[in-house]
């Protein structure tokens, strides 16, 4: 994922909760590839990706949206 990707992915994980750390792939790289890694240090990003896919297409079943 590149960096616009991996700030949207942030932004999305924040949003619903989904735990995990949004980070270069390689540190000196900013500009390279980016992954999510768990509390351990095990990268994530598949598993969080799905997650995040999943919590944007749900949508309310009924009822009224609030914002938090």
């Amino acid at each position: 994922m590149t960096g616009a990707d991996a700030y949207e992915v942030h932004v999305s994980m924040r949003q619903f909760g989904i735990p995990g750390a949004v980070t270069p792939v390689a540190a000196d790289d900013p500009a390279g590839a980016w992954c999510v890694v768990d509390a351990d240090g095990q990268t994530v990003t598949d598993h969080v990706l799905a997650r995040v896919a999943a919590a944007r297409a749900q949508q309310p079943a009924r009822g009224f949206v609030t914002a938090r």
